[in-house]
């Protein structure tokens, strides 16, 4: 059994929807971030579930590994094919199936985009709110857990997902969950698919929860003196029960990545964007009640956006941190990490962290969701520094450390994928033994993504 003997079936099967040209190949191995480029020896391009279906038994037939792909924006190396084989892109798996909008619910295809889904579905009143920045597809959001800048109002993936329709490491298909809001019957195996990574069976179809469009919309900023007083008016608004749709905290040198970027003009020091969704007279009173509060802890430079095109364009810079953090470090790899943690431990995580950055001298932007107690940290780095990326590396284990001393965990949103195994350890202890013996059960060969989530059973 062999890589090759598998991608020569598969090529008689399916044809033109396998592909080993040089081009597929080596944009299948590129990454947003540092991880080396790592091709494949094919890409796959199913357009239905029953490609799917014949690609994953002729794979398991030869022992070949399957890494699924989909918008291919996730941030730890989740997407690629470190132990070779056959990238399953879902691009011509992108179909709004059914719109459902009495029972406020759709059903995709795993490669369906979150912009493309909101467009399909702009003219019934509804959307999906789960907003990661990037234009991931279903499948993959769904695989990672996404979630994103509105998670403190509306969830993440986790929350948002009704069923999913998947294809098990044999080529089985499976159905779980179904349209309806609650059940309580057998085991939850729709919540243990969402978040795997591709390791324990391929998402394929989604039945997603949809919301309706919020009647009024208003978009702010504000910035503060520190970050300690911008995350306690935080602290102060949840606990106060304003339902923020979006409050998202900059420190100083994420604000200067977006002057130098986005040539913001915003003063370098921490900032506030928030957004509030409601009637117009709720949106008012949720606009005074925070601003009360922000007054408080001595917050300055109030500024609305009211129209669409103001909203889009603030969170258009939001959306592009990843790239105002390269700009930063005069065009750098960006090494991204994130973590999260009880929304009372947020500041003293936020400032261990730009401490340890500044230990270490490193360059580093602090971006998060802080209405949820999640934040990222991007790092500059030059990967043919050994030095600079040494010092990137303790980072990032120092700031999971924090993290998981405050009671939180390594990540809040990016997954583990390939950067972040080494910590799995220290956050779940012995209950890495089940998660092994579910993956050895769903995989027993170990064809399904092979090399992420869980650390090898030598590595402490």
């Amino acid at each position: 059994m062999s890589i090759k003997s598998a991608i020569d079936a598969l090529t008689a099967q399916l044809g033109d929807k396998i592909s080993t040209s040089q081009a597929d190949l080596t944009l299948h191995g590129q990454n947003e971030t540092y991880f080396p480029n790592t091709p494949p020896d094919a890409v796959a391009y199913p357009a239905s579930t029953e490609d799917v279906c014949t690609i994953v038994k002729t794979c398991a037939d030869h022992s070949c590994p399957i890494t699924p792909v989909g918008a291919a924006s996730s941030l730890e190396g989740q997407h690629l094919a470190t132990a070779g084989g056959v990238s399953l892109d879902f691009r011509d798996m992108n179909q709004v199936l059914e719109v459902s909008p009495e029972d406020l619910n759709c059903v995709v295809q795993a490669g369906v985009t979150r912009k493309g889904l909101n467009q399909y579905i702009r003219n019934t009143g509804l959307f999906f709110p789960v907003d990661p920045g990037a234009d991931a597809s279903m499948g993959g959001m769904a695989a990672t857990r996404a979630s994103g800048t509105t998670a403190v109002r509306y969830g993440t993936m986790r929350e948002n997902i009704l069923a999913l329709e998947a294809v098990l490491a044999d080529g089985t298909v499976i159905r779980t969950g179904s349209a309806a809001r609650k059940a309580s019957n057998g085991y939850d195996l729709t919540h243990l698919l969402i978040g795997s990574e591709g390791t324990l069976g391929i998402i394929t179809k989604l039945t997603l929860k949809l919301h309706g469009l919020p009647e009024a919309t208003t978009a702010a900023t504000c910035r503060f003196e520190t970050v300690d007083d911008a995350v306690n008016c935080v602290i102060a608004t949840i606990q106060c029960g304003i339902p923020m749709a979006r409050i998202e905290l900059l420190d100083h040198m994420m604000v200067r990545g977006f002057n130098k970027y986005s040539d913001a003009g915003l003063p370098e020091v921490p900032h506030l964007f928030l957004e509030f969704h409601g009637s117009p007279a709720a949106v008012e009173d949720q606009r005074t009640a925070f601003s009360e509060i922000a007054h408080e802890y001595g917050a300055s430079g109030w500024k609305t956006a009211d129209t669409t095109e103001d909203r889009t364009a603030l969170w258009a810079m939001r959306h592009d941190a990843h790239y105002a953090s390269a700009a930063l470090g005069n065009g750098k790899h960006i090494w991204p990490t994130d973590v999260c943690v009880p929304i009372s431990k947020l500041a003293e995580a936020v400032g261990q962290a730009q401490r340890d950055a500044e230990k270490l001298g490193l360059t580093a932007t602090i971006v998060g969701h802080v209405g949820d107690g999640n934040f990222h940290a991007g790092l500059s780095v030059d990967p043919n520094d050994p030095a600079e990326m040494k010092r990137a590396e303790q980072f990032t284990g120092d700031l999971c450390k924090t993290a998981l001393r405050l009671g939180g965990t390594v990540s809040g949103e990016h997954g583990i994928g390939l950067g972040k195994q080494r910590y799995m350890q220290a956050e779940h202890g012995d209950a890495l033994t089940p998660m092994r013996a579910i993956k050895a059960a769903l995989d027993p060969k170990n064809i399904l993504n092979p090399d992420k989530m869980l650390p090898p059973t030598n590595e402490k």
